[in-house]
């Protein structure tokens, strides 16, 4: 795995994402207002931690809805403008769900002159046979596929896994966690896995889904369902922590934001946690 850059030389890559217009999508047209901001904020990310490095090799997961695919977008953009020089290989996998239309994604990538790997695995029938009645199949359906994409990666020569996980999945994570599991946790915007073969990236975790929501409208994207029957239920833990913020940020705009602020500003030392407090 490549060494990173000196973070001032990323800096001036995400300087360059920022300030100099990706390829445009039409011949004579300028990026959006909206592109633009997207490009800062993604770059502002991978120079805060350091995310790509020169002659990385990275796999970006392309499920077919809306973050996966300005993910890869903006990628794209940046990976044609920025001096550090990295390859993108874009991924889907197939879990096995009733119509979850792969040839869209597929006509979609071919469009993009991506290279791209589809890949296929009966998921849905292991966690169909394993969880109870009643039960969401999130969690394991969510063990499965990282299992698949960690083989994958090593297997395609990626030394970066980029997920396309926004603000608020941030926000609604670090909510679940305090909520239901007791513990003062997000998803990192990097991640060192623990076979020591994989790191996986987050470069949208500073854009709040909104933008995205706004981004995909404007690109166009073909959008897939994912298919499985329990996704985006109500009911689901993390839906209703989404519509409880959702209700938070109507009655005081910023909450989300003073949130994701929160996960940049942590203090150790005014927490409950004995080893944080023996060091």
């Amino acid at each position: 795995m490549s060494d990173f850059l000196p973070l001032s030389q990323l800096t001036r890559s995400c300087r360059i994402a920022r300030e100099a217009p990706p390829d445009q999508p039409a011949a004579g047209t300028e990026p959006s207002r909206l592109t633009r901001l997207l490009m800062r904020k993604m770059g502002q990310a991978i120079a805060d931690f350091s995310m790509i490095a020169e002659g990385d090799r990275i796999m970006a997961c392309v499920s077919g809805g809306k973050d996966s695919y300005a993910l890869l977008d903006l990628l794209l953009r940046l990976q044609r403008r920025a001096p550090v020089r990295f390859e993108i290989v874009a991924v889907n996998v197939d879990q096995g769900w009733p119509g979850y239309r792969t040839d869209l994604i597929a006509a979609h990538l071919a469009a993009l002159g991506v290279p791209h790997r589809m890949v296929a695995d009966d998921i849905a029938s292991v966690v169909e046979a394993n969880v109870p009645a009643g039960k969401t199949p999130c969690s394991l359906c969510s063990r499965l596929r990282r299992g698949l994409l960690y083989n994958l990666a090593a297997e395609l020569g990626c030394t970066k896994i980029a997920l396309g996980h926004h603000a608020d999945d941030l926000i609604e994570t670090l909510v679940l966690n305090m909520f239901y599991s007791g513990k003062l946790a997000s998803m990192p915007a990097v991640l060192h896995a623990h076979d020591g073969r994989n790191t996986v990236i987050r470069p949208l975790c500073y854009v709040p889904e909104e933008l995205l929501v706004e981004y995909s409208d404007e690109r166009r994207f073909p959008l897939v369902s994912c298919g499985c029957p329990a996704c985006g239920l109500p009911e689901q833990k993390r839906q209703v922590i989404k519509e409880l913020l959702r209700q938070l940020e109507e009655r005081d705009p910023g909450i989300k934001q003073n949130m994701l602020a929160a996960l940049r500003n942590v203090k150790l030392s005014h927490l409950l946690d004995p080893a944080a407090a023996a060091r």
